[in-house]
């Protein structure tokens, strides 16, 4: 299987470089040369950012299992929201330290040494030619558990394809089923062609997700952060998955919004999340027959409240 992920990993490595060249990596297109410091909307030349790197037991249980998700946190991204929570790393105008692919295999290989259940690539889609470079050598040297995709969804098709074989488990986050709540928070008027295209490309390579001692190995697992007065239009995005038979995905209704970076600069989104909000679209959610759904911290908050 390793050995497998490695020839294909060796395969699309030349693609990836060559986009640089003119990078399409992802739908912004900027067309920039990363490989001579010309910056495009990623911020990002050559070289990967890399913000932090742990074993994480915050992310969904069946990602974090005993070990810990050994998560690599990149700086910087491609989207741009406006409620960005993690917007010190996504935001920053001062760069983070760059990393050389072996720098960043070292770290997967540590991570895995550690006891991580699977090494989780958060905010990939604007680096994929050195986290493929890194892929390389860390196979090479031994690397085992399953490569997590954590991704906003606005990726490059392309990408995505050329990724099938080397991507375990797709992480993915839906944000806005409207084109003009996307290109008024994230400056992405394109999001929801773009998220729906992708989805069904990392669904067609993984399937729903697939457990082994209830553990993550394989699969599409899927985050919506629901947004206050439901912005992100939950329901349609139910349905979009319903009407195309994913009914076995991982699906995590996120109710952790609250106003970060520029939300108080918009009404709508300077407000919070209730349970009774989180409920609704949970309760639908287990009626449309959607087989995975996790709870987060909603017991907890209900015992309480």
């Amino acid at each position: 299987m390793q050995k497998a992920k490695l020839i294909k990993v060796q395969e699309v490595l030349p693609w990836f470089k060559e986009q640089l060249r003119s990078c399409t990596l992802c739908p912004r297109n900027c067309k920039v040369n990363r490989g001579k410091s010309q910056l495009g909307k990623c911020k990002t030349g050559l070289l990967a950012q890399v913000a932090g790197y742990d074993l994480h037991f915050g992310e969904e249980s069946p990602l974090v299992g005993k070990g810990g998700s050994g998560t690599i946190f990149f700086a910087q991204c491609n989207l741009g929201c406006v409620f960005c929570q993690n917007y010190t790393l996504s935001h920053s105008e001062k760069p983070f330290p760059e990393l050389y692919p072996n720098q960043i295999a070292h770290i997967m290989l540590e991570l895995q040494k550690q006891g991580a259940e699977n090494i989780n690539l958060v905010t990939p889609s604007h680096v994929l030619y050195p986290i493929v470079s890194s892929l390389e050598i860390a196979l090479n040297k031994g690397l085992q558990i399953p490569i997590v995709y954590n991704t906003s969804s606005y990726d490059s098709l392309d990408s995505l394809k050329k990724l099938k074989g080397i991507v375990d488990i797709y992480l993915a986050d839906i944000k806005f089923f409207s084109s003009s709540s996307a290109h008024k928070y994230c400056q992405a008027r394109d999001y929801p062609q773009r998220a729906k295209e992708n989805l069904l490309e990392m669904y067609a390579q993984v399937g729903g997700i697939k457990f082994k001692d209830n553990i993550a190995y394989q699969g599409l697992m899927l985050r919506h952060l629901l947004m206050p007065n439901n912005l992100g239009e939950v329901e349609k995005w139910l349905q979009f998955m319903a009407e195309n038979k994913m009914y076995d995905v991982y699906l995590n209704i996120m109710d952790q919004y609250r106003p970060c970076y520029l939300a108080s600069s918009y009404e709508e989104l300077n407000q919070t999340i209730t349970y009774q909000e989180w409920e609704k679209y949970y309760t639908l959610a287990k009626k449309m027959g959607f087989k995975y759904i996790d709870e987060g911290n909603q017991k907890i908050f209900k015992l309480l409240f």
